[in-house]
């Protein structure tokens, strides 16, 4: 059996293949290069076939879907409504813009239009909002606890846990902190299922996104776009057109210094009211391209310890190149082709999703605007 895992990341696209529930694939896609020629997703995928299952680029999630329920009429406008949370005309306004981010949006709908065509075997996953697992009372007025990527890692710590200290998925127990290129994340899992989320838009501030923001300046605005959810954060304090230039200028530049503060501030606080959820978690599970980063790690393991034992998540053995998340996401299509982690990917919950990232919304503001994309285009084909 062979499946892939395809992580659509902010600065990559990292493609993780596993065969019989190893790895034998693995391929990373500069995201920027991506957005000017999805086609370079498509050769890549090529690559691995043949292929028994994909897990394709998520973005926010919605319950188990397979593309070959789709019809290819609509597929572009159930993409970008339950995918991606995007407004078609909002898409053609920042790609006038030549904004990178939405540049991706693009290319990740294209290439699952391509797919279509193709009728390759591609599922689409869900991500923290859409599990089961996570109580209804913590949902509202949320799209992002975690979108997949951030679940898929979870997925990952899960399996790495219980392999590391020899015990049943039941007896895991940990709290994980995903800090990416461009969000920072927060999970809670407890006896091996994902119970809470605290997603890059909803937290603290990662290097691009402001992350939560007061609802006082969003009235302020008035109008936001999806072009600003890439804005706002580290890069935007500091001026540093790079985490790890933020990070080096972080003890000499006041704007630098004050951007580290808060990231590291805003992930300790996450910790702390996962807590709440999570109160005897075994461990502290660290994961993402910035706690590759020696400064990042040694802050995050003094920080965190008064919690819980810190430490890296393990990667897959065999697993050389591609991030935690692609190999997640790997993992998630294994197990829903009945391959090695079928036993993993039942326990947690992942075939019993429901739903998409927009049903829990009760501000009626927000009600309005999921009532419009409904009648637009229906989830359900």
């Amino acid at each position: 059996m062979k499946v892939l895992g395809i992580d659509p990341g902010t600065k990559s696209f990292d493609l993780c293949g596993l065969e019989n529930g190893e790895v034998y694939f693995e391929e990373i896609l500069d995201t920027s290069e991506v957005a000017k020629k999805p086609e370079l997703l498509i050769e890549a995928t090529e690559k691995a076939m043949p292929l028994d299952l994909i897990a394709g680029p998520s973005g926010y999630g919605v319950e188990l879907t397979y593309l070959r329920d789709l019809n290819i009429q609509t597929l572009k406008d159930w993409y970008l409504t339950y995918i991606l949370l995007l407004k078609e005309e909002d898409l053609e306004a920042a790609l006038k813009k030549g904004n990178i981010g939405i540049m991706v949006y693009s290319a990740m709908t294209e290439t699952a239009m391509e797919m279509k065509r193709r009728d390759w075997p591609v599922c689409y996953i869900p991500g923290v909002i859409e599990l089961p697992t996570v109580p209804a009372h913590r949902k509202i007025n949320k799209l992002d606890m975690g979108t997949v990527d951030k679940m898929c890692i979870g997925v990952l710590g899960v399996y790495d846990q219980a392999k590391k200290l020899n015990i049943p998925y039941s007896e895991v127990s940990f709290i994980l902190v995903e800090m990416g290129f461009g969000y920072n994340a927060v999970l809670g899992i407890s006896e091996g299922k994902i119970v809470d989320g605290i997603g890059g838009t909803t937290g603290g501030i990662g290097f691009l996104t402001a992350g939560g923001m007061d609802a006082e300046l969003m009235q302020l605005v008035g109008n936001w776009e999806k072009v600003d959810i890439f804005t706002g954060g580290g890069i935007s304090v500091s001026g540093k057109l790079s985490p790890e230039e933020l990070i080096e200028c972080s003890d000499a530049d006041k704007r630098c210094e004050v951007a580290w503060g808060a990231t590291i501030e805003g992930i300790v606080k996450g910790v702390a009211s996962m807590m709440t959820t999570v109160p005897h978690p075994k461990e502290i599970l660290i994961s993402g391209r910035l706690t590759r980063v020696e400064k990042v790690k040694d802050e995050l393991l003094k920080r965190l310890a008064k919690f819980a034992p810190v430490r890296r998540i393990g990667w897959l053995q065999g697993a050389r190149r591609v991030k935690e998340s692609a190999q997640g996401y790997a993992i998630v299509a294994d197990g829903l082709a009945g391959g090695k982690f079928v036993e993993l990917i039942e326990w947690m919950g992942i075939k019993n999703a429901k739903g998409t990232a927009l049903d829990h919304i009760y501000h009626p503001k927000g009600k309005s605007i999921r009532q419009k994309l409904e009648e637009k285009i229906s989830f359900r084909p």
